[in-house]
């Protein structure tokens, strides 16, 4: 991150204490695909990182992460089959990857703000992204592969007229309709073909989160913070219903491309399945999670959703078969597979050597890191946490040289140079903190 100040270019240099594989989520989930030629699963979340699970005949296997991203990663697309995947972060960059592999392919650096969206044509290999920046692109997925080193030229259609910040996305199979939610609380419809707007539709009466298309783009459905779900009749420009089953705001919606039931989620925990095929459009509660509902995955055979939480862990909850009678005390089981994540890191505070910081995460455990050497030092358990700084704190004055970020969930060490930090203005002997080899009789010194 670089900024302006007297005329000259500062930077700051960040990086994150971590384990050197990080099998597991470290905070909230917000999104996952499913891959069923190789029944895996691919989630990525807040930690920054996009991991990849073989569920194979209900067992779990850890494949590999995807780390390239530097902040969040909101949404990921399964692209090519299976042999590619697509991802938006809050680092405002798009990001191609070969999914069976692990690495990136491309970064495109196009958006100016927070990718909060994601929509995919399997007919087109289109991608669509969006965000903060109010512009909507669109991707060609067999363009972007084709990419080299020499040949590196990308161009993008760009649509554009959206008055507020973007939060949701979905296009049609055949990807020449793609509908986007923002907090302006109306859904816009527009046409891939001509890059024109052809209709709003108005009715929430809060932020559009969530967004589903049927298998030929003819109807809609939203989930909105105002806690509802709408179906759209496009070609009508109307609502023809509106769904009241949640007490607080809809985040995440899971629909079938016949969009005979649907699957929702958001601040309120529960995650209902609403039969839209009867009149009455039944809701039942298949669970009640612990923490707000990120994101919602069918399985290819509608009958298990994969669900993400502001929590770490994934679950995949059981559907009822298409004879349920559509009680409101449907008893489910509990949860067929889940993917335990680590407890996300919320609270730290740095010593007074200005080099150990201790952290404190959900499940109330200590940990003590060294930001010098770029390790955690030691589990020190459920102990109180205010008691161990002031039996660690010492009577020294030692000049700030870093910050400590958590925004991932893990500790992250920023270095800068301004009136409040210097990274240059302490050093210590590398000799004595055992940086360097005893082989001189030369004192080596190493800024911190």
């Amino acid at each position: 991150m670089t900024e302006e100040r007297s005329g000259k270019k500062k930077t700051q240099v960040s990086f994150t204490i971590r384990d050197e594989k990080e099998t597991r989520h470290h905070s909230g989930v917000s999104s996952i695909v499913y891959d069923p030629g190789l029944d895996r699963v691919h989630s990525a979340g807040r930690d920054g990182i996009i991991r990849t699970w073989s569920v194979a005949k209900g067992q779990i296997r850890f494949c590999h992460t995807m780390e390239h991203h530097t902040d969040w990663v909101n949404g990921i697309i399964l692209t090519s089959h299976g042999k590619n995947i697509m991802s938006g972060s809050n680092d405002c960059t798009v990001k191609l990857w070969n999914a069976q592999k692990g690495f990136v392919m491309s970064t495109l650096r196009t958006h100016k703000d927070y990718v909060r969206a994601l929509a995919y044509s399997k007919e087109k290999e289109t991608v669509a992204s969006a965000g903060f920046d109010r512009s909507i692109y669109l991707w060609d997925v067999q363009t972007l592969t084709a990419l080299t080193a020499t040949k590196n030229t990308v161009t993008t259609a760009a649509l554009t007229g959206s008055k507020n910040s973007i939060y949701s996305l979905a296009m049609s199979p055949d990807g020449n309709t793609l509908v986007s939610g923002s907090t302006e609380k109306v859904l816009r419809v527009w046409d891939t073909r001509r890059y024109t707007k052809t209709m709003k539709l108005k009715g929430h009466m809060d932020n559009v989160k969530a967004l589903c298309l049927n298998f030929d783009g003819s109807q809609c459905l939203s989930g909105s913070s105002d806690g509802t779900i709408k179906l759209w009749v496009l070609g009508q420009q109307q609502c023809i219903l509106t769904i009241r089953c949640h007490t607080q705001g809809v985040w995440a919606l899971a629909a079938p491309e016949s969009f005979h039931f649907v699957i929702s989620g958001g601040k309120d925990c529960r995650i209902m399945y609403t039969d839209l095929r009867i009149s009455s459009c039944i809701s039942t509660l298949l669970a009640l999670e612990s923490h707000p509902i990120l994101s919602l995955c069918l399985s290819p055979d509608l009958t298990m959703v994969w669900v993400g939480t502001t929590d770490s862990t994934i679950k995949a909850w059981g559907l009822p078969s298409g004879d349920e009678d559509g009680s409101e005390e449907y008893s489910h089981e509990p949860p067929l597979i889940e993917i335990e994540g680590v407890p996300a890191i919320k609270q730290f505070a740095i010593l007074s050597n200005k080099r150990h910081i201790l952290t404190k995460d959900t499940k109330g455990n200590v940990q003590l890191y060294d930001a010098l050497m770029a390790i955690k030092v030691e589990d020190l358990g459920q102990v109180d946490f205010e008691e161990e700084i002031r039996t660690r704190t010492s009577q020294v004055f030692i000049p700030s040289w870093f910050t400590v970020g958590l925004h991932t969930a893990m500790v992250t060490i920023h270095l800068a140079q301004d009136e409040n930090i210097d990274c240059l203005g302490s050093w210590v002997s590398a000799k004595d903190q055992n940086l360097v080899c005893d082989d001189s009789d030369a004192d080596q010194k190493g800024d911190s």
